[in-house]
């Protein structure tokens, strides 16, 4: 089956709050909290309404319900946007030195293969040096939803990567004792470490 707009939805729904997938909507901040973030990752309004009218209904369907009123016919993701749709479905996983899997945790390479490989099919290299050199670079002003954004943290060579999202913000893992977030290029910390970006050639076309 494609992983299209529904499916990204629900898989961004259990991978943020399990509990709630099975449980009928309940009408809470938490509840309402988890809806509404979920539909902005995925570019969809959000009517508390839609979900209040149907109390029957488990929190997963009314989300699914969501996202297939949200998308045209044989609408499939395009490619940047499943990327950082799926990215996001894996916040809050633990930092791991060496990780390349949600249930070990990831460095920030290893979470950055782990996306292109299930989202798009893409077999990136293994480290973030040899990710730079990896695709088409491109300069700060022209970065699009997908792209690698690099840093370096130890030294003055790459040392960390990240995907970019939009207006400014990538998600990556961090490192020891942090978790997979979203950050400002902007920040002062990130700022002064960017080092630059490339373009995976899938996403050149």
């Amino acid at each position: 089956m494609p992983f299209n707009r529904t499916t990204a939805a629900v898989l961004f729904f259990a991978a943020s709050i399990p509990a709630f997938a099975a449980a009928p909507f309940a009408p809470t901040p938490a509840c309402e909290d988890a809806f509404r973030e979920t539909l902005y990752a995925l570019a969809i309004p959000f009517d508390s309404s839609a979900f209040v009218d149907n109390p029957a209904k488990s929190t997963a369907a009314l989300l699914t319900d969501a996202v297939a009123a949200a998308t045209p016919v044989g609408g499939a993701m395009p490619a940047r946007e499943l990327l950082a749709t799926f990215a996001m479905t894996l916040r809050d996983i633990r930092y791991r030195r060496g990780g390349r899997a949600p249930t070990t945790g990831f460095d920030c390479s290893g979470f950055v293969q782990y996306v292109f490989a299930k989202a798009l099919g893409i077999d990136l290299p293994n480290n973030s040096a040899s990710q730079f050199n990896f695709g088409d670079g491109v300069t700060r002003n022209q970065l699009q939803t997908g792209d690698l954004v690099f840093f370096h943290t130890h030294g003055k060579r790459v040392s960390h990567v990240g995907i970019y999202l939009d207006n400014g913000r990538f998600i990556h893992s961090p490192s020891t004792g942090k978790r997979v977030r979203v950050d400002e290029l902007g920040d002062r910390y990130w700022a002064k470490r960017y080092m630059g970006a490339r373009r995976p050639t899938t996403l050149s076309s």
